[in-house]
């Protein structure tokens, strides 16, 4: 009979715990080169032999079990609740001090623990040797070295977890490590601890004396519950906390949380002075190229300067290198509609292959070389441990604007450099301790640069801007930048005021990034830029394409452009091209009615007074309300609206066709660039919202933006008229 082992790996940031997973499972967990890259468990099955398989959860990456943030309370969750049968607990072998904090916690839990000695190579590298022998003798629990990129150690952590969890299923029980926290906190402990046995408060679900260390760490989830169960003995450990704090206060100026970490620290220390660790050379190794880089890149003054300059090189090369692939990319299509036109019959089918699916699909498609691109350079620069750094550097700014320095991944990941998502932005902020602060994140999030918008805005560059597609593209993530600034502020001075929260942000070495974890990161990607292209996108663009072809004229009206018809060609006297000239315009002037009296074209009428003030030509209002969708269905939207204006079979591209409606003038292509920048998030983005925030500050959410995106446009659209008036 075939058994599975339930195994959680668990381990602080960038310690290379999702690569082990991506290693073990054969998975592709995203895995980043800073914090708060992951804030929820995956899974993933690895076939141990013919009998056994071990199902592996690959926990967010904590410092501690203390429940401060969503990812915290994840992974303690996880541990603490479902117990599985072992906990791998990858270590960064080359920060190991630091990494056996939350080994420790995870012993204090009493959880039959694997330790996975991970970077070893590094460790090597720099002089540092471990005896891992040593180590696991000291913590009575298995050490495996390992190199987790190279898939080094992964047999050994398997093979020290089926034995581990053999012992579990031997009757071992769970053996919480115990530590000595002083004269102070000791007496203290042991009081909670016999309360806590006594009236049998929670321990059913964690070791007594770890509840007592929850309470005198104020640990709110844990607090909650205890409160939920039993108000009494929750307000009676409680009390004791409190009175505990305001002696260390006055004795030592310090709290409890500090000190208990103090001690841990300390136990820890203890271990490696053991002669676990020693370091080779004692010199300036310290100082070692991450270091010596990080003087040049995070200066305070040349930082800053490089960053605009790799966003600014990061957009050249995108419009640069991938020009090329994309025109070959809208010929292709352009092929394909020729040829479907020719194929099949005319009418409403051929109508709807060509105008909605080939060139409203197609349209987005044809922008998947230059997407490409970006994704390129973006995983290389996240894998070689930039993105880190820019936040580092942005750290500073986000508290100056009343945001938290941990807003910072989540506001890049949403899109702070082009191409991100707001979907797992939104979802790391969860990393954020203050709600007040978590709620400020996710509201502007949205106003970055995702990769859908990204598509919505090259396409318009491509249409009014060719020759300054980098220069607008790099001034239009400023503007985003300036606008999650100015909004986030504007919010902590009003309806979310608070005060902000300290926050120190590590800086991960810096690692040569591998062809193949370029390669399989930026594939993975732009497959999902291209399922998405293909199943929503495409859903979407047939709602859009059957909204803008029904109802269709009247009888009485197509007479009356037949009629025209018939007199342009009975006129005598008149050249075989001014014919054909009156006949366009007529067939034109066909088109234009038929979209009008669709149901797409009444609802764009109908908000049309309102937009103008903005702006907006009349049938763009319509790829905006598919754009709530997905902000790529803009591009196909206006696809398949200038397939209707123009004929089925018009063979000029989006972009071509948006540069020649006279519409568009400067203001409003300016006007539409910051409405499309600022606009409501989509669909999915607000069932996100939802989900992380509730219903109210959802909706706060989608009709803020709106409001604010709708004024700043119209102040744009206005402005610029007056400009261009005088």
């Amino acid at each position: 009979m075939l058994k599975t082992l339930r195994v959680a790996v668990a381990g602080q940031p960038n310690c290379g715990k999702s690569t082990m997973f991506n290693v073990l499972t054969g998975g592709s967990v995203r895995v980043g080169n800073y914090p708060g890259i992951s804030v929820d468990r995956a899974e993933g099955d690895y076939r141990y032999s013919d009998d056994l398989t071990i199902h592996l959860i690959d926990l967010p990456g904590t410092y501690s079990l203390t429940a401060y943030s969503q990812d915290e309370l994840v992974a303690r969750n996880v541990i603490v609740r479902e117990r599985p049968d072992v906990v791998i607990n990858m270590l960064d072998v080359t920060a190991l001090e630091r990494s056996l904090y939350l080994t420790v916690q995870n012993m204090e839990i009493g959880a039959p623990i694997v330790v996975g000695l991970n970077m070893m190579d590094e460790a090597r590298r720099k002089h540092i040797q471990v005896d891992a022998q040593k180590l696991s003798q000291l913590l009575g629990v298995p050490v495996v070295e390992c190199v987790a990129r190279k898939g080094s150690g992964s047999r050994e952590l398997m093979e020290a977890s089926a034995r581990v969890a053999g012992d579990q299923h031997q009757g071992v029980c769970w053996n919480p490590l115990r530590i000595s926290y002083g004269a102070d906190i000791d007496p203290v402990l042991d009081e909670m601890v016999e309360v806590i046995q006594k009236e049998a408060f929670m321990t059913e679900l964690y070791p007594a004396r770890w509840i007592a260390l929850k309470y005198l760490e104020e640990d709110e989830a844990v607090m909650h519950q205890g409160r939920h169960l039993n108000r009494s003995v929750s307000e009676q450990l409680e009390m004791v906390t409190s009175t505990l704090s305001g002696q260390l206060q006055a004795t030592r100026k310090t709290y409890p949380e500090a000190l208990i970490a103090d001690y841990r620290y300390g136990f820890i220390h203890g271990l490696l002075q053991n002669g676990v660790i020693t370091r080779l050379q004692d010199d300036d190794s310290r100082f070692d190229v991450s270091d010596r880089l990080d003087r040049i890149v995070t200066h305070r003054i040349l930082g800053p300067l490089i960053m605009l300059g790799v966003l600014y090189a990061l957009f050249y090369n995108t419009f640069t290198l991938g020009a090329y692939p994309q025109a070959w990319a809208e010929q292709l299509f352009g092929l394909i509609a020729v040829g479907a036109t020719r194929v099949l019959p005319s009418g409403m089918l051929q109508s709807l292959v060509v105008s909605g699916v080939i060139e409203g699909v197609g349209a987005v498609l044809s922008f998947t070389p230059l997407i490409f691109v970006m994704f390129i350079q973006l995983v290389f620069l996240e894998d070689l441990g930039y993105m880190g750094r820019v936040a580092y550097m942005l750290d500073k700014v986000m508290h100056i604007f009343g945001l938290h320095g941990a807003s910072v991944m989540p506001l890049i990941v949403s899109g702070g450099l082009p191409g991100g998502c707001a979907v797992p932005g939104i979802m790391a902020a969860r990393t954020l301790r203050s709600r007040k602060e978590r709620l400020a994140t996710i509201f502007v999030a949205p106003f970055t640069v995702c990769g859908a918008k990204a598509t919505a805005f090259l396409m318009l560059t491509a249409a009014f801007f060719p020759k300054h597609g980098t220069d607008v593209m790099f001034i239009l993530v400023l503007i985003s930048w300036v606008a999650v600034l100015m909004v986030a502020r504007i919010l902590r001075w009003t309806v979310i005021r608070g005060e902000p929260t300290p926050f120190v942000m590590e800086l991960p070495p810096y690692r040569l990034p591998t062809l193949r974890g370029i390669w399989m990161h930026t594939c993975e990607r732009v497959w999902q830029y291209i399922k998405k292209a293909g199943t929503f996108i495409l859903a979407i663009t047939i709602i859009m394409w059957a909204v803008t072809h029904y109802p269709k004229l009247s009888e009485s009206d197509k007479q009356v452009f037949d009629g025209q018809r018939e007199q342009i060609t009975s006129l005598s006297g008149v050249s075989s091209s001014t014919s054909l000239s009156l006949l366009s315009a007529v067939d034109e002037a066909e088109h234009k009615a038929s979209l009008q009296v669709s149901y797409a074209g009444k609802m764009a009428m109908t908000i049309e007074p309102l937009s103008r003030y903005a702006g907006f030509p009349w049938h763009v209002n319509i790829a905006l309300i598919g754009a709530f969708a997905a902000k790529e269905v803009f591009v196909s939207t206006m696809a398949t609206i200038y397939s209707v204006e123009g004929g089925d079979a018009g063979s000029a591209q989006v972009s071509q066709r948006l540069a020649r409606d006279p519409a568009f003038t400067m203001p409003a292509v300016i006007s539409l660039y910051i409405f499309l920048l600022l606009y409501a998030p989509c669909m999915v983005t607000m069932g996100t919202l939802i989900s992380e925030s509730g219903w109210r500050w959802a909706f706060f959410t989608l009709f803020g933006s709106l409001l604010f995106s709708f004024c700043v446009s119209v102040a744009v659209y206005q402005l610029g008229m007056l400009i261009a008036g005088s």
